[in-house]
């Protein structure tokens, strides 16, 4: 059910998904389907529904910039959840070249976050994707991270991992025009993208990070995921 002035809830989620060129049709859909499917899963279910008031959810992709495709809505029940789940499932691809995720670090803190319709104690951002930000030189990034920090939230992520594509970033990686302005910390050397959530993305109280081996380990990646986030610290 679309989310009104109600009472509060103990966690707000905002899933944010990378929808760059590397991700395919194929690999959206299997992004999609593992987002529903957790929402669908009976014990992301109880997880989400287990205090009062619920669990505020909402989804952002993400390329060369970054768009609420699910609005913020309360998942309070069953119904709720699969309601959620057919949001996402119908969710269309959006086009985008690059991985821009300073872009998307500023659109949850410039108008997702503000957008909550009601207080959370706590809010969480899952951020998965299988490449480095190629739009924004570090620095840059860094200060889109914390504004997200600063408005409360905790950052975790998910990379993606596919052997023999992304095993190495951050040397000769695809870049957008004006990318690596001033130095970046990982010139070219040995740099797996585990390593580069872990620097650039993870961040804020009791962040974790949660890896899926390959696009067919998505779904149960963020399924456990899901039930991590939300009932933690109970």
């Amino acid at each position: 059910m679309a989310v009104g002035a109600e009472p509060p809830v103990a966690v707000a989620l905002i899933v944010s998904v990378d929808v760059s060129q590397s991700v395919d049709a194929a690999r959206f859909g299997l992004q999609m389907e593992g987002i529903a499917e957790a929402l669908e899963d009976p014990g992301v279910v109880a997880a989400m529904t287990s205090r009062p008031g619920g669990t505020l959810f909402a989804m952002v992709t993400w390329a060369d910039r970054a768009s609420l495709a699910v609005g913020w809505r309360r998942i309070a029940s069953r119904a709720d959840a699969v309601a959620a789940a057919a949001q996402v499932r119908a969710t269309p691809r959006q086009t985008g070249e690059f991985t821009c995720v300073a872009q998307m670090f500023r659109t949850i803190a410039e108008s997702v976050i503000p957008a909550m319709p009601v207080p959370a104690e706590r809010i969480v951002v899952d951020v998965s994707g299988d490449g480095i930000d190629n739009c924004t030189d570090t620095d840059d990034l860094a200060t889109e991270q914390a504004a997200v920090l600063a408005s409360g939230a905790t950052i975790n992520g998910l990379p993606i991992l596919v052997p023999g594509e992304n095993d190495v970033v951050g040397a000769g990686a695809y870049r957008a025009p004006g990318y690596g302005l001033r130095a970046t910390p990982l010139p070219q050397e040995r740099v797996g993208l585990q390593q580069w959530f872990e620097t650039h993305v993870v961040a804020g109280p009791n962040a974790f990070l949660l890896t899926a081996k390959g696009y067919s380990d998505f779904s149960r990646a963020i399924r456990r995921k899901f039930i991590t986030e939300v009932s933690a610290y109970e």
